[in-house]
């Protein structure tokens, strides 16, 4: 298993298990010790979406704290869906997606659903899709379902911004 993965498993099963947030492994390698990026921790149960959290920017010291705070938070925060419970862990899947820097663009010209995920900006609204999701076929749809996310209605001022990810599955 995938070392970023394995961390978002472990934490999820440690805090479900405890009520505890977990420890880093004395393994953890230096590749997510020494580095710091905005990672997404999501959870699918059959297919379906069981929690997604995560952040844009690095909000604690390294990407290892990153993905034991939002697989916590993607098994217990999610406001979508009731925190995770100890019969389901073995059923759960796990993504991790670690962002690269967003960059500003002009228009929707510039996105590809499969490549870039979207940033959508209108006031203090704000809200983000990630890339290459099942469903989302169309870069309207990937715009919308970000506005949607962040309570930015049709006809407000709209600010895009572009990123791109690597998946760890």
């Amino acid at each position: 298993m995938n070392e970023y993965v394995k961390l978002a498993k472990y934490s999820i099963e440690h805090f479900v298990k405890t009520g505890d947030i977990a420890d880093l492994p004395t393994d953890t390698s230096a590749e997510l010790l020494d580095k710091k990026a905005g990672v997404f921790v999501c959870i699918k149960i059959h297919g379906q979406l069981r929690g997604c959290i995560g952040t844009i920017s690095p909000v604690t010291e390294n990407i290892a704290h990153e993905i034991l705070r939002n697989a916590v938070s993607a098994a217990s925060q999610d406001p979508r869906f009731p925190p995770v419970k100890a019969h389901e862990l073995d059923k759960l899947v796990y993504t991790v997606d670690v962002l690269a820097t967003a960059e500003k663009i002009a228009d929707k010209s510039q996105l590809d659903v499969k490549r870039y995920g979207v940033i959508v900006t209108s006031g203090y609204k704000r809200g983000l899709l990630l890339p290459n999701l099942d469903g989302v076929d169309t870069i309207e749809e990937q715009v919308e379902i970000a506005c949607q996310k962040a309570g930015i209605r049709n006809g407000e001022t709209l600010q895009l911004e572009r990123f791109e990810v690597v998946r760890h599955e």
